[in-house]
């Protein structure tokens, strides 16, 4: 439930939009090569998952920077604490 409580608050800021995709097989979304084509930036919220998105999606990783948030699946959907988590980490990324 991190990446869309994470994809619900780039969402309501102006300027931006945000979507969330899954890297697991229980995944709700499933991310494809059309969410890596869309993204500007992907932001993941732990390194495996990095190793994991540069592994099955080296091909369209080349262009699209990929941030890690560092943050552990023990929250549930936007968990107060989860936002006050993961709010001021996507703010220093999108800052202009």
């Amino acid at each position: 439930m991190r990446s869309p409580t994470a994809a619900d608050i780039v969402a309501a800021w102006p300027g931006f939009e945000a979507d969330f995709a899954g890297l697991s097989n229980d995944a709700d979304e499933h991310l494809s090569s059309e969410h890596l084509e869309w993204a500007d930036m992907v932001v993941v919220m732990e390194r495996r998952q990095k190793r994991v998105l540069q592994q099955r999606f080296a091909t369209f990783m080349r262009d699209v920077p990929v941030h890690v948030l560092d943050v552990p699946d023990r929250f549930a959907f936007m968990d107060p604490a989860l936002v006050d988590l993961i709010t001021p980490r996507l703010r220093r990324l999108l800052a202009p």
